[in-house]
């Protein structure tokens, strides 16, 4: 998951070395997934990886990075056309929803590295503060307009990621024959309306 005008300035060699990392962290996690077996994925020789990144820890940093960046430009742009914390909060969730569906590579790497005191767990830990803290500046937004019920609302932010999280584990049990208006349907829209006054 990366802002489309950073990768498409990467030559193609450092895309694919790229693109491979992300599947392979995915589906074998970042310890399972060697260089080498990076390289012989990608079709480069392990020369060309470490000419483009020095570690295997740079590219999980850029990762991250990159993810949290377009996540952010996304939601920047879609509060433009937002009235009030409802909409603001409503784009968010749709958002993560359709990043959910696009990116899961990159969301199972997050989610696997979440937990723990590694280095690279405190960065993902990180990010993921960052991320909710623009759900908890929302909901003190719409407090404050009269639109949601006051409470604890870091647990709520948080409650409301975890919702969205819970949404890929939806679109496997159906299939993959889901579109992020029925996930936000099905049961999103409830948690929105247990918070919502209005």
């Amino acid at each position: 998951m990366v802002a489309k005008g950073w990768y498409a300035t990467m030559n193609k060699t450092k895309r694919r070395i790229f693109s491979t990392a992300i599947k392979l962290f995915a589906e074998k996690g970042f310890d399972n997934a060697g260089i080498e077996e990076i390289t012989a994925v990608a079709g480069v020789a392990k020369g060309s990886l470490y000419y483009h990144f020095e570690t295997k820890e740079e590219l999980f940093d850029l990762l991250l990075e990159e993810g949290l960046k377009l996540l952010k430009n996304s939601i920047e742009i879609k509060f433009k056309s937002c009235e009030n914390a409802l909409d603001k909060l409503k784009a968010i969730i749709m958002i993560q929803i359709k990043s959910i569906i696009r990116y899961t590579d990159f969301v199972t790497v997050v989610i696997n590295n979440i937990i723990g005191e590694t280095a690279r767990t405190k960065k993902c830990q990180k990010a993921m503060e960052e991320y909710v803290e623009i759900i908890k500046d929302v909901i003190d937004e719409g407090i404050k307009e009269d639109i949601f019920y006051e409470g604890d609302t870091l647990g709520i932010a948080y409650g409301i990621l975890g919702v969205n999280f819970s949404s890929m584990l939806y679109r496997i049990k159906k299939e993959g024959n889901v579109t992020p208006e029925q996930i936000y349907k099905s049961y999103i829209e409830i948690v929105i309306r247990g918070i919502t006054k209005v």
